[in-house]
């Protein structure tokens, strides 16, 4: 389907004039914002327009991305991808023809400790400060933490609340919609977390028996994205299928052990962002290890003094009770090959947390700019 959209929007674009027009941009906190920009307007420009209308600094725009969001019925969200540099946002929008779809400002760093740059500004402290990623079941809290996040939103201590939900489990990451897996075994369902330079698994084994555990981005050889028809009688027939019958499967080859690859595939629609967020990853240790920033660098024009007003950043409403089917924390468990996943308990312990996932970890000094 998202293969057929970028065919869609590349038509639409040749019939599109160009005039400006106003764009709704959500932010993370659920709030919009209305940014006048004109249709034929690339990411990085309708990027700076927001920054432009909510007074963020330059220097801190390289922190951000915009994100295609599609908005589900049970009050869910998809992310369906991260908008390119050569995208025209307006077009990639209302191509969708939905009131589902949204485009959302996030950050679109990993590393928690680049919030301290952008919590030294009141606009960039105010755009991490949500909890809407609690809400959802993205970050795990229990009773304990959920209660001082809920004081310290209370008391408008805004630092202090994001430095509490750093130390949560899965602070910052990105959660996908249910899908398959071959790992550990054939046509498992599983929820995957992109974060921490890794992804993460919660597996039902055909048991029912539910597994977690991690794959370091610094430990996948490669990966790749590919679109699949389902076989039948022992023949695919491309002809006979309709869009909808065609698959995306993100597969990535893994260092279990030494000396030892193994290919991992998703299948899901969401395959593409994915691979984006591994990309995304990759770049960023990248430049850390050759020393350099990812702040965005100040374009030589003028072009994006937008005349609209400052918008400013409201604080989200407070906390709901937290839900106790979201109180799940892991302990350790059997191993599985030579990756270990762990079973999940109903425990509220805080100490069951183990901090190693799937068996072993590399130095990123240790891979080669080939191995990535």
């Amino acid at each position: 389907a998202t293969l057929h959209h970028c065919l869609a929007v590349l038509q639409e674009t040749q019939q599109i004039p160009t005039e400006e027009v106003q764009l709704e941009i959500y932010l993370f906190s659920g709030q919009k914002v209305k940014v006048n920009i004109l249709t034929s307007d690339q990411t990085e420009d309708v990027l700076e327009a927001v920054a432009s209308k909510l007074d963020l600094p330059d220097e801190l725009v390289g922190y951000f991305s915009l994100f295609l969001v599609q908005e589900r019925g049970d009050g869910g969200c998809t992310y369906v991808r991260k908008l390119q540099e050569f995208e025209l946002p307006y077009v990639s929008i209302t191509s969708l023809h939905s009131p589902n779809y949204r485009i959302v400002l996030r950050k679109s760093y990993w590393d928690t400790a680049y919030d301290s740059d952008v919590m030294d500004d009141r606009v960039g402290l105010n755009l991490l400060y949500t909890v809407s990623d609690i809400e959802r079941g993205w970050i795990l809290v229990n009773k304990e933490q959920h209660r001082q996040l809920k004081s310290l939103q209370e008391k408008g201590s805004k630092k202090e609340f994001i430095r509490l939900a750093q130390t949560l489990k899965y602070y910052g990451y990105i959660k996908f919609d249910p899908c398959i897996t071959d790992f550990p075994e054939k046509g498992c369902h599983v929820i995957v977390g992109a974060g921490n330079n890794e992804l993460n698994f919660h597996v039902k084994l055909p048991s029912d028996q539910m597994k977690e555990g991690s794959f370091k981005v610094t430990r996948m050889r490669c990966w790749r994205v590919t679109s699949s028809v389902p076989v039948a009688n022992g023949t695919a027939n491309p002809s006979s299928s309709s869009k909808c019958d065609v698959k995306l499967e993100l597969a990535f080859e893994y260092l279990m052990s030494k000396d030892r690859l193994q290919w991992v595939t998703i299948t899901s629609p969401q395959a593409i962002m994915m691979s984006i967020c591994l990309q995304s990853m990759v770049d960023e240790l990248m430049v850390k290890k050759s020393g350099g920033s990812i702040k965005k660098k100040k374009r030589l024009n003028g072009s994006f003094q937008r005349s609209d007003s400052q918008q400013a950043v409201k604080s989200p409403p407070l906390l709901d009770s937290p839900d106790p089917s979201r109180e799940q924390v892991v302990k350790l468990s059997t191993k599985l090959s030579s990756v270990s996943l762990r079973g999940l308990s109903s425990s509220n312990s805080a100490s069951d947390i183990s901090g190693n996932d799937f068996h072993g970890n590399y130095a990123f000094e240790g891979i080669g700019d080939d191995d990535l």
